[in-house]
This record gives C-alpha cells, sequence and structure tokens, in this order.
C-alpha cells in the first residue's frame, strides 16, 4: 500500500486526476471492447459515418466561442475573494458575490440562444454534406444524424454548467461525476452495438448517460448553485468590457482548432471514401484519447492555477506547473509508444480476433506514425497555452490561427495529391513550426507578466 501511495505521489496523482484519469483510461481500455464492437457490428462503410459525424458535430465551436474554456478560470478568479455564497455584509465580498453570479447569469441567458442556433445549423451542415459525398444508398444515416445531433446540442447547453462548478474548486467531485457518465455511456454504447442499433448506438448511449450526469450534478450541488443564482446585485462583470475582449481572441483560436483536427475526417471521406476515413476516425480517437488522459494531469489544475495567479503567487504556480507538465508529458510518450509498438506486433503477427483483424481498422505505419508524434508534441504546446490563458489572456491567437490556414491549405492540397500519408505528414511538418513558436511565446510571456 506504502508503495502504491509513493507511486502516486511521484506521478502527481491526487483525487482530481485519479477520477478524471480513471475515466479516459476507460474510454481507452474501453475502445478496445468498442473497436471489436464496431468491426463485427458496423460495415466498413457504417464506421466511416461513425467516426464522420463526430467530426461535423465539432462545428459546435463555432457556437461555443471558447466561452465554455474561459468559465472556469474567471469563475475561480471570483470565487477566490468569497468565503461563502450567503450574501455578506462585508461590501468588497459581496462586490465579488455578485460578479460571480453574474456569470451564471449570462451562460444561462447566452447558452439557450446559442443551443437553438446551433441545433439548426448543424442538422443543414450535416444533410448538405452527406447528401452531397455519399458514394453509396446502402447507408441509412438520415435520422441518426438527426437524433445524434439533438444529443450533442442537449450536452452543448449543460458543459458549461460543470465549467462553473469547477471554477467553484469541486474539480475532484465534478471529476467523479464524468468518471459515473464515461462508465455508464461506454457500456450503454456496448449493448445498442451489440442488438442492432447501429448508428444509433452513440446518440442513444449519449442521452441516457447525460441524463443521470445531470441529476447526479443537480442533486448535489442544486442548492449551491441557486445560492449563486440570487446573489446578483448592482455590481456584474461586463460581457462586453472583460468577457469579450479574451473571449474573441479565444474563439478564434477555438475555431482555428476545428481547422486543425477536425478536418482530416470529412476530406478523406470525400476523396478516399468511408472504409479509409473510417481508419483515420479510428486512429484519431485512440489517439486524442492518451492525449486526452496526459492532459488530465493540466487540466484538473486550471482552477489551481487561476486562484495562485488571482493571488499572485507566480513562484508556487511555476512550481505546480513544471511538475505536472513533466509528468504529463512521461505520460503521453509512454502511452503513444506502447499503442504504436501493440499495432505493429498485431499487424505483422496477422493476429484476429474474432475473426477481426484489428489493425486493419487502423492507418498504416507512417501515416499513424507522424500522428502519434505531431500529437506528442502538442502536449507541450497545449499545456503551455492553459497555463497562459489561466492568466485571463489569449496569446496564441495569431499562432493558431496561422497554423490553421497551414492545415487547410496542407490537408486540401496534400490530401488530393497524397491522400492519408499527405496529410499527415504535413501536419505533422506544420506541428514542430507550432511546437517551437509556441515555446517562444510561452517564455516571452512569462518573463512579461510576472
Amino acid at each position: 500500500m506504502r508503495l502504491i501511495n509513493r507511486l502516486l505521489n511521484t506521478l502527481g496523482i491526487d483525487g482530481a486526476i485519479l477520477y478524471t484519469s480513471s475515466a479516459r483510461i476507460i474510454q481507452a481500455g474501453g475502445g478496445i471492447v468498442t473497436l471489436l464492437l464496431i468491426a463485427k457490428f458496423l460495415t466498413s462503410e457504417e464506421q466511416g459515418y461513425y467516426y464522420t459525424f463526430g467530426s461535423i458535430l465539432s462545428m459546435q465551436i463555432f457556437f461555443e466561442l471558447g466561452f465554455n474554456g474561459i468559465l472556469t478560470q474567471y469563475v475561480a478568479h471570483e470565487n477566490a475573494n468569497i468565503k461563502s455564497y450567503i450574501k455578506s455584509d462585508n461590501d468588497d465580498e459581496r462586490r465579488f458575490q455578485s460578479r460571480l453570479s453574474s456569470l451564471l447569469h449570462i451562460y444561462i441567458k447566452w447558452y439557450s440562444f446559442l443551443s437553438v442556433l446551433a441545433l439548426i445549423v448543424l442538422l443543414i451542415s450535416g444533410f448538405y454534406f452527406f447528401n452531397n459525398f455519399d458514394n453509396t444508398d446502402k447507408i441509412q444515416w438520415q435520422f441518426p444524424w438527426v437524433v445524434l445531433t439533438i444529443n450533442a446540442v442537449i450536452t452543448f447547453f449543460f458543459l458549461p454548467l460543470l465549467s462553473i462548478i469547477e471554477g467553484l474548486g469541486f474539480v475532484k467531485e465534478i471529476a467523479k461525476y464524468k468518471l459515473v457518465y464515461q462508465f455508464i455511456n461506454m457500456f450503454l454504447l456496448w449493448v445498442f452495438l451489440s442488438v442492432g442499433a447501429k448508428l444509433y448506438s452513440a446518440s442513444f448511449a449519449g442521452i441516457c448517460s447525460f441524463l443521470v450526469l445531470i441529476i447526479l450534478v443537480w442533486k448535489k450541488f442544486r442548492t449551491t448553485l441557486i445560492q449563486i443564482w440570487n446573489l446578483l446585485d448592482e455590481e456584474k462583470i461586463s460581457y462586453k468590457l472583460e468577457i469579450f475582449p479574451y473571449q474573441w481572441k479565444m474563439a478564434l483560436s477555438g475555431i482555428s482548432g476545428f481547422f486543425i483536427f477536425q478536418l482530416f475526417n470529412p476530406v478523406v471521406f470525400a476523396n478516399e471514401g468511408a472504409i479509409v476515413a473510417g481508419q483515420m476516425g479510428m486512429s484519431l480517437t485512440l489517439l486524442n484519447a492518451i492525449q486526452n488522459l496526459s492532459m488530465s494531469w493540466i487540466n484538473t489544475k486550471v482552477f489551481c492555477f487561476s486562484e495562485l495567479i488571482a493571488l499572485r503567487r507566480y513562484f508556487e504556480l511555476d512550481r505546480i506547473f513544471n511538475k505536472v507538465l513533466k509528468q504529463s508529458v512521461f505520460i503521453s510518450g509512454f502511452l503513444l509508444a506502447l499503442v504504436f509498438t501493440t499495432i505493429f506486433i498485431f499487424r505483422e503477427s496477422n493476429i484476429y480476433i474474432k475473426n477481426i483483424n484489428i489493425a486493419d481498422r487502423f492507418l498504416d505505419y507512417k501515416p499513424m506514425f507522424f500522428l502519434a508524434l505531431s500529437l506528442f508534441l502538442n502536449q507541450f504546446v497545449f499545456s503551455w497555452a492553459t497555463y497562459l490563458r489561466c492568466h485571463k489572456r489569449e496569446p496564441y491567437m495569431w499562432l493558431s490561427i496561422i497554423t490553421a490556414v497551414l492545415c487547410l491549405l496542407s490537408t486540401f492540397l496534400l490530401g488530393n495529391i497524397f491522400g492519408v500519408l499527405g496529410i499527415t505528414f504535413g501536419y505533422f511538418i506544420i506541428t514542430v513550426g507550432t511546437f517551437v513558436s509556441a515555446f517562444i511565446i510561452y517564455y516571452n510571456k512569462k518573463k512579461d507578466w510576472h
């Protein structure tokens, strides 16, 4: 037991990271089972639709506009000066209480409108894309797309609420509930795939599991949220003067991220068909699961980073950040190497599981290698970006835009000429340039701001 505790301490695994990483492990480990079930119950063409659905739904970043990502930071900054959620007699504390309450009001106002708009645009975009690039008449994708879009928009509306609660300091609690959600979602996905729900499987599983998540969160934090809602006074955070000057930069960075990370699948689907798109989707899903897991070390510390910045405790901030960065990079490198090696062994040994060649559902070695190396470098970039954004600033906006434009050109040009290998190699070269530029920005801004 003592040895286990020492190992957890060395890796920096606290309660929040434990729950978050467990959810990612379930996602990654359960993804193997999901892969088998997708291979068994979906055709290669249906697999292509399955993953391309997800890429198109990522367009919701155009409506979220970076707001969800900054909520935790803004809430943490205001919450650092609040002792309780009962209206204070102290004028200064009451001012911070009112500003905190205004964030909750802003969220409800904006996302009520944006959710309706997102539903309409996503539905139309999906129908337009598949009607134009659907090369088969065998796949009934229309109704599954409608149901999945509705599920995505419901999730889109409620996720900022979780960010607000995390900003209040309940990072471990939210991570625990997300773990429950992840487990239920994965299990139900297996059930629905097994009973023949086909392309409906993800949406049915998502709706049921997210309802459980919302019920758990509301039961636990209902009183706290109502108290904060009623704290609204004259002092309010000005969306126009305080949030928007930061948000529009985050929005551009987020939109750029769509063109960097979510364009591969639709382009491959349009140029090389659903089967190759399915291989790209499966590969990206596995690699992104590793990145999400390793980023848990950084993301669970956003509240901590933001609070230390608000209190101007910069030495402690850098000490914690440097420690968790080393831990997250180690986890990322180790798991990426393990996955690549495993796929290599399966492919070279021609291993079948239940008459399914698992390796054939992934990209070939070279494109897979370029993707893995790119994601490893991005581990540093994303970590530096999180650190700097906790200062309520966005120094990576222009870098994100330039990277997005280059990825857009590279994906279309090299993809049309060299296919998947061209897309992944072009992305790797761009990522190397982004990595160097991101470090320079991180180094200089840290000196300027502290």
